[in-house]
């Protein structure tokens, strides 16, 4: 299940460097590289990327993209992606036009041209005290999160020096770009003094640390409330601690499209989004990422992952 990272710093510049690739292929339209056709969609390819690599989310994807096909009037197929790498790779060849994408990678495909913010997610939001949910309370940002057991010894970042490390994919924000850029802030590379490995999902994360595989994980604020489901015998907030929760805030997931996409479609796309959690289906759908709701987006807001990007890869 765990897989040790060879080299984080060839990962995160061969992300980055899909840019330049795409800006050369062409983005955008159904592939082809103009934007006339893309005023004539007739179906839409829809993918996401799963918190969650368990199977349950693909039984889920058919019903989202029969709702989408309602909503929308066009064909909808909804796909999951493999990686946080390949739906920008899949929105930056043509062959998705609406991503619902997690912030990396959102600024990834946006770099390249390939696409265009509708709407930010909210969520949920967290007493950073107790952990525990804010009731009616919803937020455009997160922080990432860094879990240990509670009987670990380590109280604050710099503890985690010489430390095993289970981490997300390093284009994910929470799961790897904060924590490490602002571990390298308070004097600890996490790249050469831990030992960081690569997991496919959170709840192999925080297994690998519940059994002591692993030392620490980096995870999204709110993931021992999001699956404590996943641990029917786990207490979660009785055997994993915070340890430590970044300052910068992290946006939360784009609604994205290509950007040469039909406005009327790119209407129809964002007031079906907005309108989600008026109705049983919609909020269902949304329930697959943990979305509450969508609001108008502020690009400057992604910007800060673009800072973040470039320390963790120094």
């Amino acid at each position: 299940m765990l897989n040790t990272a060879v080299s984080r710093r060839s990962v995160l510049t061969g992300a980055l460097a899909l840019g330049s690739v795409a800006a050369l292929s062409g983005c955008g339209g159904n592939g082809d590289g103009g934007s006339s056709a893309a005023a004539e969609i007739t179906s839409l390819e829809v993918q996401f990327v799963p918190t969650n690599n368990d199977g349950s989310l693909e039984a889920k994807a058919k019903p989202f993209a029969d709702y989408l096909t309602e909503k929308l009037g066009v064909e909808t197929n909804v796909t999951l992606a493999t990686d946080y790498t390949t739906i920008v790779e899949a929105m930056a060849s043509g062959q998705v036009q609406l991503g619902i994408m997690p912030p990396a990678a959102y600024v990834m495909a946006r770099n390249q041209g390939c696409a265009e913010a509708l709407l930010t997610s909210e969520l949920g939001a967290y007493d950073r005290e107790t952990g525990l949910p804010i009731e009616g309370e919803l937020t455009g940002t997160f922080k990432g999160e860094i879990l240990v057991r509670s009987d670990s010894d380590m109280q604050e970042l710099t503890d985690l020096k010489g430390k095993k490390i289970a981490t997300l994919s390093a284009n994910s924000a929470s799961g790897y770009i904060y924590p490490v850029a602002e571990l390298k802030d308070a004097g600890v590379d996490p790249v050469t003094e831990c030992t960081l490995t690569t997991v496919n999902d959170i709840p192999s994360e925080i297994t690998a640390v519940l059994n002591g595989q692993q030392d620490a994980c980096f995870v999204f604020e709110g993931a021992r409330n999001v699956f404590a489901n996943s641990f029917p015998d786990n207490d979660l907030f009785a055997d994993l601690r915070v340890l430590y929760l970044t300052e910068g805030d992290i946006p939360n997931d784009a609604i994205a499209v290509q950007p040469d996409m039909d406005q009327d479609m790119k209407d129809k796309i964002k007031e079906t989004f907005l309108n989600m959690a008026n109705d049983e289906e919609g909020a269902e759908a949304m329930s697959m990422w943990s979305h509450l709701g969508y609001t108008e987006v502020d690009e400057s807001a992604y910007d800060t992952i673009e800072e973040y990007t470039e320390k963790a890869s120094a």
